[in-house]
């Protein structure tokens, strides 16, 4: 996958998950992570839950 960030997975963590975009850029701003880090970092930081965690993994099997 890209090492940028996909803005379609910035979207769906926002749109679909109602992460906040708060806790999407801590995560950002502290670790600058790659976009396949993104989703295991904000379940790291206790952001997203783990069913929530899946359901991006299935969401990126289903845009790849």
């Amino acid at each position: 996958m890209n090492s940028k960030l996909n803005p379609q997975l910035i979207e769906f963590l926002e749109q679909e998950l109602a992460v906040a975009p708060e806790a999407i850029a801590l995560v950002l701003r502290r670790h600058q992570p790659l976009t396949s880090q993104l989703p295991i970092m904000l379940w790291q930081y206790g952001l997203i839950t783990l069913q929530q965690l899946d359901k991006i993994f299935d969401w990126r099997e289903q845009v790849s």
